[in-house]
Order: C-alpha cells, then sequence, then structure tokens
C-alpha cells in the first residue's frame, strides 16, 4: 500500500512542478495589478487636485546622466519611460522566450488558439480604430488599442478564480504573452524615429559581443549588466526606442543551465529576481508619472465623440472580445486549433473582454505617438475609459458562469 501510494504521488508532484512557475507568476501579477489600480487612483487624484502643479513639477523634474563627455539630460517622466521600462521589457523578452521555448508557445498544437486569438485581438482593435481615424491627424495612433495588461487581466481573473478553469488562465496568459510580442514588433517598427546608422551599428557589436561571451560560457553577470547599458544607450541615440533593446537582450538570455550546483538558468534566475521588482517598482512608478491625467478641459461629449479617444474605448471595449472570440472560432473551426479541456465558448468571450484591459502598454504607445498635450490627454482618458469598461464587461461575463471543480 505504501508503495503503490508513493508511485501515485510521482506524477501529481511532477506536475506541482511544471506549474508552479505559472501559478508563481499568476499570484504576482494578480497582486501587481491591484497596486496598479491603487497608484493609478492617487496620480489621477493629485493630477485633479488643488496641488496638481506639484504633480507636474515632479514628473517634469529634470534629471541628467553624465560620463566623461556625454552626458543626457531628461525629465523623471522621460527617464522612466525610456530607461526604467527597458527592465520591464528585459522581462517580457525573457518571459517571451520561455513560452516559446518550453511554455504554451513551444508546439503548434499548444500555441495555435493563443496565437490566433492574440492576432485577431490586435487586427480588429486596430481595424476600429483605424477606421474611424484615418484621414485624421490621429491616424497614427492605431497601435495604442492593440496591447493587454497582463497585471490588471490576470487580476480581474483572480476575483473570479472559482468560476475561472485553470487551462483558460494559461489560455490568457499565453495570449497576452503574444500581445506583447505584437506591440514589441508594432513599437520598433512603426513608432522609430529617424535612424542612426553609427548608433544601431555600435548596439549591433554589443549585442554581438553578448553573444560571444554566452557561446564562451561566461558565467559573470556584471559583465553583461554593462554590456546590457552600453546596448541600451546605443539603441536610445539610434531613434529606435531604446525599450526594444530590452527586449532583445531578454531573447538572448540563455535558457540552460551553467551552474551545476544552482542547477537553474540565467533567464529562471533572473525572471524570479526581477519579476517582483518589475511588478511591484516599475509598472506602478510607471503608472504614476503616465497615469495623471488632468480633467479639468475635458469634456465628456467630446471624449464620447472624438474619434481619437472614441477609437481607443470602442477598440478596447468591443474590438478585443470580438477579434478574440472570432479568430479562435474560424481557427477552431478550420482545424487549426481547439479549446482547451474545460474550456467553453463562454469563457474565451470572457477572456476577450478581460484582455481589453490595455492600460500599460496602451499608455506606453501613446507616449510615442506624438500627439500634441491636448491629443495626448484624451488618449489617455480613452485607455482608462476603454480598459475600465473592459474590466466591468469581463467581471459580468465571468459572473454568469457557473463555479468550475478546481484540480487539486
Amino acid at each position: 500500500m505504501i508503495k503503490s501510494a508513493s508511485k501515485n504521488q510521482i506524477p501529481a508532484k511532477i506536475v506541482k512542478n511544471l506549474l508552479s512557475p505559472l501559478q508563481r507568476f499568476a499570484s504576482i501579477e494578480a497582486s501587481s495589478g491591484l497596486l496598479l489600480l491603487a497608484v493609478t487612483a492617487i496620480a489621477l487624484i493629485w493630477a485633479n487636485s488643488p496641488w496638481k502643479d506639484s504633480y507636474h513639477h515632479l514628473i517634469d523634474l529634470p534629471i541628467s546622466l553624465t560620463v566623461g563627455g556625454w552626458s543626457i539630460r531628461h525629465t523623471l517622466h522621460h527617464w522612466v519611460n525610456d530607461g526604467l521600462m527597458v527592465i520591464f521589457f528585459f522581462l517580457v523578452g525573457m518571459e517571451i522566450k520561455r513560452e516559446i521555448v518550453q511554455g504554451e508557445l513551444s508546439s503548434l498544437k499548444k500555441s495555435a488558439l493563443p496565437m490566433v486569438a492574440a492576432l485577431g485581438g490586435m487586427f480588429v482593435p486596430a481595424g476600429i480604430y483605424a477606421l474611424l481615424n484615418y484621414n485624421g491627424p490621429t491616424h497614427h495612433g492605431w497601435g495604442i488599442p492593440m496591447a493587454t495588461d497582463i497585471a490588471f487581466a490576470v487580476g480581474v481573473l483572480a476575483l473570479f478564480s472559482k468560476r475561472v478553469p485553470f487551462a483558460l488562465k494559461v489560455f490568457l496568459l499565453a495570449l497576452a504573452i503574444v500581445d506583447d510580442l505584437g506591440a514589441v514588433l508594432v513599437i520598433a517598427i512603426f513608432y522609430t524615429a529617424d535612424l542612426s546608422s553609427h548608433a544601431l551599428a555600435a548596439a549591433a557589436g554589443l549585442t554581438g559581443l553578448v553573444v560571444f561571451l554566452q557561446i564562451a560560457r561566461v558565467k559573470a553577470f556584471w559583465v553583461y549588466w554593462v554590456l546590457g547599458a552600453g546596448v541600451w544607450f546605443c539603441v536610445l541615440k539610434s531613434g529606435i526606442h531604446a525599450t526594444v533593446a530590452g527586449v532583445v537582450l531578454g531573447l538572448l538570455t540563455p535558457l540552460y543551465v551553467l551552474d551545476k550546483e544552482d542547477k537553474r538558468s540565467p533567464l529562471e534566475i533572473l525572471v524570479e529576481e526581477l519579476h517582483g521588482w518589475v511588478s511591484f517598482g516599475i509598472m506602478p512608478i510607471f503608472a504614476f508619472v503616465n497615469a495623471g491625467v488632468s480633467l479639468t478641459d475635458v469634456s465628456m461629449g467630446n471624449l464620447m465623440t472624438a474619434p481619437l479617444s472614441l477609437g481607443i474605448i470602442l477598440g478596447l471595449w468591443l474590438g478585443k472580445p470580438i477579434g478574440i472570440f472570432a479568430f479562435s472560432w474560424i481557427a477552431c473551426r478550420l482545424g487549426f486549433a481547439e479549446l482547451p479541456r474545460g474550456v467553453k465558448w463562454k469563457h474565451v468571450l470572457a477572456a476577450g473582454a478581460i484582455a481589453g484591459i490595455g492600460f500599460t502598454m496602451a499608455l506606453f504607445i501613446a507616449s510615442l505617438a506624438g500627439f500634441d498635450p491636448h491629443l495626448t490627454t484624451y488618449s489617455k482618458i480613452g485607455i482608462l475609459v476603454g480598459s475600465a469598461l473592459s474590466a466591468v464587461m469581463g467581471a459580468v461575463l465571468l459572473l454568469l458562469l457557473p463555479e468550475v471543480k478546481q484540480k487539486s
């Protein structure tokens, strides 16, 4: 009896070890979502209070970085978006690589549905925005409603965990990872200024040196941090947005074990060490400096009729669920993909609605769109309203679902 029991426990232990990184990831993201919500509320209240000038003085505080004969001078707002967020995108790059190599995107069978769903969740919102803004000065903001905020999305799922099959959480996380990859490509290709060939060549040379040191099995992390800072600076000067450097370095991080004693790959070590700092430090700081929108000169009537804000709101609120559901249904009907076990079409619709919470990446792309301050305000409010409507609709749809039996 004892031997039989131990044999039965082995598969459960293996499954637990395999799922623990995903469960840990989801747990951190859910808590981070609540913190982001609180920080966003604080920024909005402060930016519309009698002390609003102090908020704007803080985020516009000039900060200089000088080394030898060169220096960079930007506002705190700029440093957060172009500097601190590189670490966020570095983590995104590593998460993308882990999912592609050994996660839910590691085979065609696993990746087909979330990949197709993510494409629908990008194309349809962008199409709705483009349709409403095709001949106006805001036409280039079509990338804003394409992205999903993983932290907020997982946070909403966590509130209704008894009604959410575990496979749906995996589906939404994989979809969001593909979504992030799409957003990064959009930023790199369509939201890039004039290019400097010299800076790009220097960035390529330093990236090549990183690859060479990895092949040579150099284990000292500080060497890669120094080279990574060099790659970031060169990309910043090249005209490509600096956060792309973070994604490239994340994708290059080894997923094989270098130290037999630790038995963890550099990617696993860095993800474990950085995830908490990014989720509870960098993302809240980003939300604080970007979400403080003044509502003084904003008319609700104009907000709901202006092509810019309307395109973002409808793109997130309706475009995301329609695109994700329609593309998923077509892929399954054609036999190209199949629903995960225990997931029904009503679950997919609810997940599509929750994916309309764009926030972090949407605010980031809005900051790159080059709008004047007035239009930037309308774009940010559109993101907040569209994300809030998506969260409410997703919550309502989840409430209508029956409770599911969770596997222990």
